[in-house]
Order: C-alpha cells, then structure tokens, then sequence
C-alpha cells in the first residue's frame, strides 16, 4: 500500500522527476448488496502523522494500514510519492520538444496566454 510502481504500465514519456509510484492515503468501503443500499465507511491516512484511521458514521478510531484494504474497499484513493506530474509527465515531454501541451495558445507581450473560448449557443 505504500508502494504502487506503475511504471511498467506507462507507456508514454516518464518524467524522472515525478516517477509514477504512489502511496495508498484512502479508502471507501462498501458493505451490503448494492451501491444503493447498504453502509459506507472510510479509512484514510493522516497525512501530518501518517497514522490510519477508520470513518464509521459518527465513530472514528485508529486503525493499521494492513488492515485498511478489505474485501469491501470500493474505491482508492493514491497520491503521488515524489513530485507531479500533469498528464503523466506528457505536458514536461511536449514542452521539451517545443510543442504546446495547451493546444498552440497565443501569448501576448506581457507573458499571458489567450484562452480561446466556445461559441454560446443562441437562446442561453
């Protein structure tokens, strides 16, 4: 849980700087027949102290990291190790190559960049 190395999955560009390796901080756990009906709890990481700790309605108490992921974990919730990333450090590889990530936006003299906007329809 402290250590998910995806980089074996990434098949674009790797930003060394940002490697794609994340640590579990959350889980939300179902329990009951279906996504409609039964009880949701959740255990997250703190991330001053990095101690577990269980979400129950109205109870919460401290919990081990071990026992966080269950049968019933519905989602997960990771965040990065070192550094970040946009687009999975696609953006850092475009701009090396001289290519905007953004689409070819304008920049005007003072260093901002004209968004382009969508048509409105008419009636709205």
């Amino acid at each position: 849980i402290d250590h998910l190395d995806m980089s074996k999955y990434v098949l674009g560009p790797k930003d060394p700087d940002a490697p794609p390796i994340y640590r579990l901080f959350g889980v939300s756990e179902h329990a009951g027949m279906t996504a409609n009906s039964g009880h949701y709890t959740a255990t997250v990481r703190n991330s001053k102290d990095s101690r577990w700790y269980r979400y129950n309605d109205a109870h919460v108490g401290e919990t081990t990291g071990d026992a966080t992921v269950t049968g019933g974990a519905y989602v997960l919730f990771y965040k990065r190790v070192k550094g970040e990333a946009r687009w999975a450090g696609l953006e850092k590889a475009m701009a090396s190559r001289e290519i905007d990530p953004h689409g070819a936006l304008e920049t005007d003299q003072d260093g901002f960049k004209k968004v382009k906007t969508k048509a409105r329809k008419k009636g709205r």
